[in-house]
């Protein structure tokens, strides 16, 4: 049984800085792309950011760019999140993915829960 936990969000201020992680289980961790995609209320899924299998090349959306890294350890089968200088409008229920293809999409096989950030101002 695959499962993927976040953990990390919570509330902070304009500026501040969070770190989620996603740790998976029930599958083959290094061979999947992973991916932190985001909703934000009355929005659709946003892909934020995403991270090959292997080769560690990474994805990270315009809106987020110079703000949030996209991380793994294939040793602890973890996948992290870091937001720094976060803005108000990154407020959103932030999900882990994960794809077996090379191109993780709203598609991607397995999802996590869920973890929520709020950014206050």
């Amino acid at each position: 049984q695959v499962q993927l936990v976040e953990s990390g969000g919570g509330l902070v201020q304009v500026g501040g800085s969070l770190r989620l992680s996603c740790a998976a289980s029930g599958l083959t961790f290094s061979s999947y792309t992973m991916g932190w995609f985001r909703r934000a209320p009355g929005k659709e899924h946003e892909l934020v950011a995403a991270i090959s299998r292997s080769t560690g090349t990474t994805y990270v959306a315009g809106s987020v760019k110079d703000r949030f890294t996209i991380s793994r350890d294939n040793a602890k089968n973890t996948v992290y999140l870091q937001m720094n200088n976060l803005k108000s409008e990154d407020t959103a229920v932030y999900y882990c993915a994960a794809e077996r293809g090379m191109v993780i999409t709203i598609r991607a096989d397995y999802w996590g829960q869920g973890t929520q950030v709020t950014v206050s101002s």
